[in-house]
């Protein structure tokens, strides 16, 4: 394929999410063009080795690094030319075909540090979703003036209406499902390091980058990927896919927030659990440091069995 005008090539990418401490992780693999940037675990679906793109993903997966994925479903294809920067160089046209995996985080320490592969914040890579402590500073102080003054510079105001419906502005609402649909306005104003070179922005002209850049269109898909986690949580009970068999409502609910970018009403928060009735107390009870011991729950299996739909509804916030 390479080198023939016009060739296309099937990339497949994984962004494999964990929660530990209340962060929300994403697992990254080192830069595969010495660019010093994270990367997704990624490489090309070759169909006489691979049945099938998911067969495929989670062999590269397993080949870069010591994890064996669980939970794995497709997220997107992305086929924008001139987002992959390698591909224009080789005049091959790249398409990635993006992948979301939950996973627990096991004591594979060792052995993920030698594979070179390492877990990172998802908010290293975009800061301005977590609301966990109150609205971002940076969306003030940075993004907000930024966006006004390109919108104002093209002369088009309904840049600065997906502004406003993009981040919350003006009494219009946060979304946290919004995630793509903020990094892609970013992306467009030549606000952050990819733009810059992709050639798509002579250089961001900021004071202060906008999250750490990633090789690639993989901050792209870590947003989708982040998109799509923050709604599933709300119709389908994927959070137990991060959660360990047995384990406090306080753990469930922090994360949730992790995931989610914001806080949550504690008693609220456990009303809807027992509403959904989701979980099961075991009967045993884990000591802390302070404070009594606290109920240990599990996830009930057979509520799937029970209803097409079981997810954590949380409320949005203002």
């Amino acid at each position: 394929m390479t080198g023939t005008p016009n060739a296309v090539e099937i990339n497949l990418s994984a962004a494999i999410v964990a929660v530990a401490n209340n962060d929300p992780l994403i697992l990254t693999t080192p830069s595969s063009d010495d660019n010093e940037r994270d990367e997704l675990p990624f490489g090309p679906f070759n169909p006489l080795l691979h049945r099938t793109f998911e067969t495929g993903l989670r062999e590269w997966v397993a080949e870069q690094t010591p994890l064996r994925l669980g939970y794995v479903e497709q997220l997107y294809t992305f086929g924008d030319r001139g987002r992959h920067k390698t591909a224009e160089d080789r005049d091959l046209h790249i398409v990635s075909v993006g992948y979301l995996a939950l996973t627990r985080i096991t004591d594979d320490g060792d052995a993920l540090r030698k594979s070179g592969a390492r877990w990172r914040s998802w908010y290293s890579f975009l800061p301005w979703e977590d609301w966990r402590l109150g609205k971002p500073a940076m969306i003030d102080e940075t993004i907000r003036p930024a966006l006004h003054a390109w919108a104002e510079k093209s002369g088009l105001p309904a840049r600065l209406s997906r502004f406003r419906l993009a981040f919350g502005d003006d009494g219009i609402m946060w979304d946290e499902e919004r995630v793509l649909e903020r990094y892609e306005l970013l992306y467009e104003a030549g606000l952050i390091e990819e733009a810059a070179r992709d050639g798509r922005a002579e250089g961001t002209h900021l004071s202060r980058i906008l999250g750490l850049p990633m090789s690639f269109d993989h901050r792209r898909i870590l947003a989708t990927a982040i998109s799509r986690l923050r709604a599933k949580l709300k119709y389908r009970p994927v959070v137990f896919e991060l959660m360990p068999p047995t384990f406090t409502l306080t753990a469930l609910q922090e994360t949730v927030e992790a995931i989610s970018g914001r806080h949550l009403h504690k008693q609220n928060f456990r009303r809807l659990v027992e509403t959904t009735e989701l979980v099961e107390p075991t009967g045993a009870e884990q000591t802390q440091a302070r404070g009594r011991p606290a109920a240990l729950y599990r996830f009930r299996h057979n509520v799937l069995e029970e209803r097409s739909v079981a997810g954590l509804r949380v409320g949005g916030r203002g």
